[in-house]
């Protein structure tokens, strides 16, 4: 697994030092007994990614609004992830399926909570345009991510979500259908392998994530 991408650290160095310079017109004048006014005190800087983080992959996605998305943007929410493509004959459409079956059994805070996204195989064929296709096809609403990468991220995600995939010569993929739960650090929480499963055991997972979330952001 990476380490924290140097890049990373670099923005967050700088985003500390533009808010130290900042101006705070609520402090009452420092002294020497008092340094800082308690109402200047500096909001703690995001704890560091834990190592199974998904969300170390320094990879850009791009998504259906031709947009680029990190996947730590996803961060502080539990999600649902799955790989799949466009034109897929059977198993993506029923996966997509499977996860609105999920996103049914769930109450309705943790459904709010919950962030969707899929992840392409399909490199070449799946644009930004190919992607919107597909979302309205399947009426996926606003809480669901499509996205897409380059072909060296892709496989390394693939690898990471234990997703084994392989294209044939009419352009579909034979592939692992898996259903993958992050929990708000991006760190693997649950799978749940095959089609058309039971998915009462996923909804019990993602409904503790979020009510776990909704106890940290009090």
């Amino acid at each position: 697994m990476k380490t924290i991408p140097l890049a990373l650290l670099l923005a967050a160095a700088a985003l500390a030092a533009r808010a130290a310079d900042a101006p705070r017109p609520c402090c009452a004048p420092a002294t020497p007994a008092q340094p800082t006014a308690p109402c200047c005190a500096e909001e703690k800087p995001a704890a560091p990614l834990a190592t199974r983080s998904l969300y170390q992959l320094d990879a850009t996605w791009t998504n259906d609004a031709a947009k680029p998305v990190s996947l730590v943007s996803l961060r502080g929410h539990p999600v649902i992830l799955a790989m799949f493509f466009a034109s897929c004959e059977y198993a993506c459409p029923v996966i997509v399926n499977d996860i609105k079956r999920l996103q049914a059994q769930l109450p309705a805070a943790a459904r709010e909570r919950t962030q969707v996204v899929l992840v392409t195989f399909d490199v070449a064929r799946d644009t930004p345009a190919g992607l919107r296709a597909f979302r309205e096809r399947m009426s996926l609403d606003g809480q669901w991510t499509l996205l897409r990468g380059e072909e060296s991220s892709v496989q390394e995600l693939a690898m990471l979500l234990g997703v084994k995939f392989k294209q044939d010569g009419r352009g579909q993929f034979a592939h692992s259908n898996i259903i993958t739960v992050l929990n708000p650090e991006g760190e693997i929480a649950h799978q749940q392998a095959g089609l058309n499963g039971d998915v009462s055991e996923t909804a019990r997972v993602l409904s503790g994530l979020a009510k776990v979330t909704a106890v940290a952001a009090k």
